[in-house]
């Protein structure tokens, strides 16, 4: 049996508490820091850490003070700004990193993708292709859609403090997974035609993209932002059998 480790999880997703959940049960002492945006998040095994460290510097010092022996970045893949300073700071601790992430999914047979770097290249292009989309983005950047005229659906997991920013909307309030056919079903009732969306990977919500695959919808994919190049699992095992190994 490996030697218990001190893990700090940067976390939020499906697969950080899943990995807490497993790490915790193969003795390890985890710690999971969780940005705090959700009002009641699921809490994983092991101890709970709520709040920003103060960038890159606050990290590397709480990894230093908190003598952690390892730091894993489970973060959502669009959370660029933490999985840069996880890197910093891993690097200014001497500290082990690895970032656990979602591998991205893949345009299947029937899928209508059009993909774009940006919220505001997708702003510019979902009047083309269709008048009612379901906006699966997050709350804090709907406002790159504030000057459209198109007719929005949108699912968030807690009620914003302020009104969205939209022109014309729906707000639906649901926690995931979701499954395709309730997906389908919620397409339908609300006369979705096109899709956007984020390529989050993972099961969780891909029930939408295939729901739109079956519909012939177009899905406005925001493309992966870049990442620093760090060491990766996408495989829950890979990650543990790193611990493992260290």
């Amino acid at each position: 049996m490996p030697a218990s480790k001190h893990i700090l999880i940067l976390g939020g997703t499906t697969e950080a508490r899943g990995l807490a959940d497993a790490l915790s049960a193969k003795g390890h002492a985890v710690i999971t820091s969780l940005a705090g945006r959700t009002i009641e998040p699921r809490r994983p095994k092991g101890e709970i850490r709520v709040g920003g460290f103060g960038g890159a510097g606050g990290l590397a010092d709480y990894l230093r003070s908190t003598t952690i022996d390892a730091l894993i970045d489970a973060t959502h893949p669009y959370a660029v700004a933490i999985s840069a300073h996880a890197i910093e700071a891993a690097n200014s601790a001497s500290c082990p990193l690895l970032r656990f992430e979602r591998a991205p999914w893949q345009p299947q047979k029937g899928d209508r993708w059009v993909i774009v770097d940006t919220l505001a290249a997708a702003a510019r292009v979902a009047p083309d292709l269709g008048g009612r989309a379901f906006l699966t983005i997050g709350v804090k950047e709907l406002s790159s859609f504030a000057d459209n005229d198109m007719w929005f659906l949108v699912r968030l997991v807690d009620q914003p403090p302020e009104p969205l920013p939209l022109k014309h909307h729906e707000l639906i309030l649901a926690r995931g997974p979701f499954d395709e056919a309730d997906e389908r079903n919620l397409l339908r009732r609300h006369r979705i035609d096109l899709v956007i969306a984020k390529n989050s990977g993972g099961g969780s919500t891909y029930g939408k993209i295939a729901a739109a695959r079956e519909f012939g919808l177009p899905v406005l994919m925001l493309r992966r932002p870049f990442l620093p190049a760090a060491k990766t699992a996408t495989a829950m095992a890979d990650a543990i059998a790193w611990v493992d190994r260290l």
